[in-house]
């Protein structure tokens, strides 16, 4: 199964595909502007005095000279070359996946990083708080904005890779550990401030903090912030939508986990399945032949060459297509593992009122399967249940109910970590621009967060109808990675929308192979998806056509 950036669990590996959606932003970066020279010297903010804030580190980085701490050490950086048309701006992104991949693990070359002041500082909204953020601010040609840079990324850490791409591109940034270190949701127990602090409130008290030491330090505040994060960094920046809609003016929320316990009970469901009826398990070698059934069924001619779906949601592959007619084969599915199929599309549903809880896995992404195959529930998922919701360090998954436990985790976490339609709607209407993107072959099929669009959009009203857009990248995995086209500029995008106007309908994504791009492919706001023109390479963005 895909790893994800949930609330508890090591999310090494997703840091490094956190680290590539913050260098992404910068492909198409707009020009320095000569406006940010400091007021104060970077030193002298060791002595401000800022509420529930300890000031610990104020430091000038000379330029070329930053060493990451060696938890932090990110793989090798790669050149990234802008998109066709972009007017290009040098940005940096790792190797794909994580530590191993192309590109290996290493230490990034910060010899041309320009100097910056470096703030450090720990939060303490309550008596049990303990937050750490970090602030840097470009000592010579501030662009007068600030992005909190790499949210969502591991737990328990500064994201200092994502803060580096935004601090190169002449950005203010800051990050945090959102209150806790280690990979465990153990902290839970015993301390329901710090579960606060990590729901909501560091990311908050954060981004007020960091904008009254950028005011201190420049003489004024940005002008303009902005959120970028994908998977639990993209349910981040949808609850900073909902509870504060005045933080941000743009937020990209890429891959959001929302409602996150109803994810979390999609990532036990295939194994809970599984354990109660061990019949329902599919072998590996039958989810490609599923795939390629997938494949045959609901791919143009552009899909099966490419090797992914354009369009999943509106694949209507049926599994009983599948079943053996006779004795068991490896052509087909028994009774039991077409009923699987059935519910590992479905997802989970109450068993007593059969109501819907969370959608399932999309059709196109079967191969996922394979790697997982279904028979152990996503760790990070058990955590929340096992911590957050029961306060049990020995709560065994395999006694979940699907009906009575998912209403007590809707109302323990909830009310913390969920982002509702009326309230992205209130953050519309405050004039917030609101960009959320995820992957065609995520491990949930996106109907939640079509839904969540949809109602905002309509609770906000006609006004602001094109405030909020929707993309699905086809053939991208969770924030990146799989077949299709999983780069594009999210920086550029939201700064333009928000500064100039112009409201994203059709964004160029790439796919790169060795710091280079080998595929362009056009993102479009949903409902339309990139349709192939029947003419030209199926590896250029001019090809594709946005269409219903």
């Amino acid at each position: 199964m895909h790893s994800y950036l949930s609330p508890f669990a090591d999310k090494q590996p997703c840091k490094y595909l956190a680290v590539a959606a913050a260098a992404l932003m910068l492909l198409a970066a707009p020009a320095f502007s000569q406006q940010g020279k400091p007021k104060a010297s970077c030193e002298s903010l060791a002595k401000l005095a800022l509420p529930n804030t300890t000031i610990t580190m104020a430091e000038t980085v000379a330029a070329g000279t930053f060493k990451f701490p060696a938890r932090n050490t990110p793989p090798a950086l790669q050149p990234v070359p802008a998109p066709q048309g972009a007017p290009g701006a040098p940005a940096a992104l790792p190797g794909p996946g994580a530590p191993g991949g192309p590109s290996g693990p290493g230490t990034p070359d910060t010899s041309k990083w320009p100097a910056f002041c470096r703030i450090a500082a720990t939060l303490a909204p309550s008596s049990d708080s303990d937050i750490k953020i970090e602030v840097w601010l470009p000592a010579d040609n501030w662009n007068g904005k600030f992005i909190a840079a790499g949210n969502g990324g591991w737990a328990g850490s500064i994201s200092y890779q994502g803060m580096a791409q935004m601090l190169v591109a002449g950005y203010a940034t800051t990050s945090t550990d959102t209150g806790h270190t280690g990979n465990s949701g153990a902290f839970i127990i015993g301390h329901p401030e710090k579960f606060i602090d990590y729901t909501w409130r560091a990311d908050h008290e954060m981004t007020l903090k960091a904008k009254e030491i950028i005011k201190a330090f420049y003489g004024t505040g940005p002008k303009f912030s902005y959120w970028i994060g994908c998977s639990l960094g993209g349910q981040e920046a949808l609850i900073e939508a909902a509870k504060f809609p005045e933080d941000y003016n743009g937020i990209v929320a890429g891959a959001p986990l929302n409602p996150i316990v109803m994810f979390n009970a999609d990532q036990m469901w295939t194994a809970w399945l599984i354990n109660k009826n061990p019949e329902k398990l599919i072998p590996g070698p039958k989810w490609t032949m599923i795939h390629d059934a997938v494949m045959k069924k609901c791919g143009a001619p552009v899909d099966l060459k490419l090797g992914y779906l354009t369009d999943p949601n509106h694949c209507d592959f049926q599994p009983s297509s599948l079943a053996c007619k006779g004795a068991d084969a490896a052509d087909c599915l028994t009774a039991p593992q077409v009923e699987f199929l059935t519910q590992y599309y479905e997802g989970p549903k109450n068993p007593r009122t059969g109501a819907h809880i969370y959608h399932g896995q999309p059709k196109g992404a079967e191969l996922d399967m394979v790697r997982g195959g279904g028979v152990n529930p996503a760790g990070v998922a058990v955590d929340m249940y096992k911590y957050a919701v029961f306060q049990d360090p020995n709560w065994d998954w395999k006694t979940l109910d699907y009906d009575k436990d998912i209403d007590k985790a809707d109302k323990v976490v909830d009310p913390l970590f969920r982002a509702y339609p009326n309230q992205i709607a209130e953050y519309l209407k405050k004039g917030g621009k609101l960009l959320i993107h995820m992957g065609g072959t995520e491990s949930f099929d996106g109907s939640d967060i079509i839904d969540l669009v949809n109602d905002a959009a309509k609770q906000a009203g006609p006004k602001y109808k094109d405030s909020i857009k929707l993309f699905e990248m086809p053939g991208m995995n969770h924030c990146g990675g799989g077949l299709g086209c999983d780069q594009f500029d999210k920086i550029g995008t939201i700064d333009s929308w928000v500064t100039e106007g112009k409201t994203p309908e059709r964004i160029v994504a790439s796919k790169l192979a060795n710091g280079q791009p080998v595929r362009t492919r056009p993102i479009c706001a949903w409902p339309l998806v990139s349709r192939y023109k029947g003419s030209g390479s199926e590896d250029d963005a001019a090809s594709y056509v946005c269409a219903k």
